[in-house]
């Protein structure tokens, strides 16, 4: 074959391989074997094919020693050149594919580049399989163009366009002599001009454009004649010969041809032949030798893989062991917690049962214990009010407020059990800071007057007016506190500081602190009154409440995501604070004042069915409707109810739950089963967040809990008579 196709990659491979190889992280190319490579390379170059393949052998060898790749693939590549030039095609491809296996240990993308290339060439020239050929110049390419090295694509599509116009596909091949004539003054060097000038004269004798293909084959002689190597200077003298004989000029055209043997007789002696030969043997001997050892250190491989496989299968009976006595621990233990998952959900059963014993049971007795407070409370105000004369009694006094202090005992106990079973969810209402601690202010007054105490209060101004949030459960915790304070300091001041500490967006963030000067708290104390039913500092002659205010407050802040800090000297004073954001947003907060519902109390007399069982509790809600001056009517039960309902036509009834032989909500399912539409509220002692979606259910349109606040109830009655006017 020409030897041009060869020689031009492996010339590129002496350049690259000294500069881009030496990039490569694997590749460490010693000194004086990249030396003793570039000797080969140039041995190959000037023929000497014998002394090339004797210096690779040497180069091969030592770059196996020190597993340097990089070396070994541009050894066996040199190898395969100086086969291929000896015509020993099999061994050229061998060889070939031996550097590519080393290459593809590297990261040298040109050198992966080059023996693809070279590949190519023997595929489409030597062993005449074009499209296996195309194959390795197109990865040849491909590698070439991923290090952005054109110089390399350029020969490669030197070699391409060769191959085309070999296989006398012309105009496939002219698709790469245009980018190699187009790129030939950027990439070209003195190794590939008398290739494309020869290329061109190719593709003009195809066109029969004889004189300017005759040009270009005198040109590419020429060059030839002033190159070094004479190998391409060869290939010219034989292509022109075919051109010459083409056109009738057989004359010329044998003396080209002479000329052409010439040539490759003193590139191609027969003493250099017979020479490369024997270089070759050698080279062989070690492969062979190379293989044989492969083969023994297999042997060895396999001699101590069989020894480990033997300690495997000792280590894999002893695993088998250990695990079958792992998997009997474990059935074991399985049974185990089989037996005592059984025990925790009896516990489980057990603790729950007594959970909602203990609901029960609060719900029972708070309800037992509000329906007398009902008629202490109401009988208490109806004696104040008919007889003016009794509200100085001490006496009387005592009882309204021993009365009230029961009834928030239950309320504290309510609260403290639905905070611990999340029933608790903050409601979003809009509110003015200084108006509510106003109101706490004056609801404490009768307090802080008992003790001679002053409650002082201080609102930062930079507070917005209008504030979003639960301002019921805020002013709990702001209640319990104050109180707390007031019991015990005596003749001294109680604080209210309220400060705006930062703005994130909407959300305003407070930061409150109640501070007294009272009587202190110690330390061992300090750590444990948050605890539900404990008091600190408590005296005999002192009423101090239930124990549950400051575990309430911990809670509640609970849910607004906050912590409560102390802060207590004994005989000097204790502060609590705690800070929580509030969001303002005037858009907000005018829908929300616009969903408010307006008072709808009026003048008008309306005719009211009460239903209870309780003798004392129909005395004091017949006193307070009538004393709004309604016409009320009271019946004993639902029966009774039924009954009355049938003969008179009533604007709301008032209905008790908890009565005997049929309750509320069976009386209220059966007064709508007998189609009548009047609004129904539930007057009940039971807690609202119990009974709601029974009641609303039943077909009860509101419920207020006993006891209540006259107002509220005849907002409620007021709403609903008009609500049902205007259907």
């Amino acid at each position: 074959m020409p030897p041009i196709r060869i020689f031009l990659l492996l010339l590129f491979a002496l350049n690259c391989c000294a500069n881009s190889v030496l990039s490569q992280s694997n590749c460490n190319q010693d000194p004086k074997l990249d030396k003793l490579v570039k000797k080969a390379l140039l041995n190959f170059r000037e023929s000497n094919f014998d002394q090339s393949l004797k210096i690779s052998r040497t180069a091969l060898n030592a770059a196996t020693l020190v597993k340097d790749y990089c070396l070994m693939s541009r050894s066996y590549n040199i190898i395969a050149a100086n086969y291929n030039e000896l015509t020993d095609y099999d061994k050229a491809i061998f060889f070939y594919k031996k550097s590519l296996y080393y290459a593809d240990k590297t990261t040298n993308d040109s050198l992966k580049s080059n023996i693809y290339n070279n590949l190519g060439n023997m595929y489409c020239f030597e062993k005449k399989q074009f499209d296996e050929g195309i194959r390795y110049y197109k990865k040849s390419v491909a590698y070439a163009l991923k290090i952005n090295d054109l110089k390399e694509v350029y020969f490669t599509n030197v070699n391409i366009a060769w191959a085309y116009f070999d296989v006398e596909n012309y105009e496939q091949g002219n698709l790469f002599l245009k980018y190699i004539n187009s790129a030939k003054n950027k990439y070209s060097d003195g190794s590939t001009e008398v290739i494309v000038e020869m290329l061109n004269g190719i593709y003009l004798s195809h066109k029969n454009e004889n004189t300017s293909a005759n040009t270009c084959f005198l040109n590419a002689i020429e060059l030839g004649k002033k190159a070094q190597e004479k190998t391409d200077l060869a290939s010219a003298y034989l292509e022109y010969s075919k051109f010459l004989n083409k056109i009738n000029k057989h004359k010329e055209a044998y003396q080209a041809l002479v000329n052409y043997n010439t040539v490759s007789d003193d590139i191609y002696s027969v003493k250099k032949l017979k020479k490369a030969s024997i270089a070759g043997i050698g080279v062989e001997l070690d492969e062979y030798k190379r293989q044989i050892n492969k083969i023994e250190n297999e042997k060895v491989e396999q001699s101590q893989s069989l020894k480990k496989s033997k300690i495997i299968v000792i280590l894999f009976v002893l695993i088998s062991l250990i695990l079958l006595f792992l998997i009997i621990t474990l059935v074991k233990n399985i049974r185990f917690k089989k037996r005592h998952n059984q025990e925790l959900l009896k516990a489980k059963e057990i603790a729950e049962e007594a959970s909602l014993l203990k609901t029960q049971f609060i719900s029972t007795i708070s309800h037992e214990l509000r329906t007398p407070l009902y008629g202490v409370v109401g009988i208490t105000n109806m004696l104040l009010e008919e007889h003016k004369e009794l509200s100085r009694s001490q006496h009387l006094s005592s009882l309204k407020f021993s009365a009230r202090y029961l009834l928030s005992l239950v309320n504290d106990i309510l609260q403290i059990n639905k905070i611990e079973e999340n029933k608790i969810v903050l409601e979003n209402l809009t509110f003015n800071i200084s108006d509510e601690i106003t109101v706490i202010k004056n609801s404490l007054s009768f307090l802080s007057q008992k003790n001679n105490n002053r409650i002082s209060i201080d609102i930062d101004p930079d507070i917005p007016e209008y504030l979003i949030g639960d301002k019921l459960r805020l002013s709990q915790i702001l209640m319990n506190l104050v109180s707390n304070a007031l019991k015990f300091t005596k003749d001294g001041q109680v604080e209210i500081i309220v400060k705006r500490t930062k703005v994130e967006g909407k959300m305003n963030y407070l930061d409150f602190l109640i501070r007294d000067n009272g009587i202190g708290i110690a330390i061992v104390d300090q750590s444990k009154i948050f605890d539900k039913f404990v008091q600190v500092g408590r005296k005999e002659e002192d009423y101090q409440g239930t124990g549950l205010g400051l575990s309430i407050v911990k809670r509640l802040l609970g849910l607004f995501g906050s912590t409560i800090t102390l802060d207590s000297d004994l005989g000097k004073g204790t502060s609590f604070s705690f800070e929580i954001a509030f969001e303002h947003d005037l858009a907000k907060t005018k829908s929300i004042i616009d969903e408010i519902e307006v008072d709808l109390t009026s003048y008008e007399v309306y005719k009211i069915l009460v239903v209870e069982d309780n003798l004392i509790n129909q005395l004091v809600t017949k006193k307070i409707i009538e004393k709004n001056n309604y016409i009320c009517k009271v019946v004993d039960d639902g029966y009774a109810a039924l009954k009355i309902l049938e003969d008179e036509v009533f604007d709301l009834i008032l209905m008790d739950i908890n009565m005997p032989l049929m309750n509320g909500f069976e009386t209220t399912k059966r007064i709508r089963l007998a189609g009548v539409e009047t609004p129904i509220v539930a007057l009940t002692a039971f807690d609202k967040d119990e009974i709601t979606d029974e009641a609303l259910s039943s077909g009860m349109n509101d419920i207020i809990i006993k006891p209540f606040e006259p107002v509220k109830l005849f907002k409620i009655i007021n709403y609903l008579i008009k609500e049902k006017s205007a259907v």
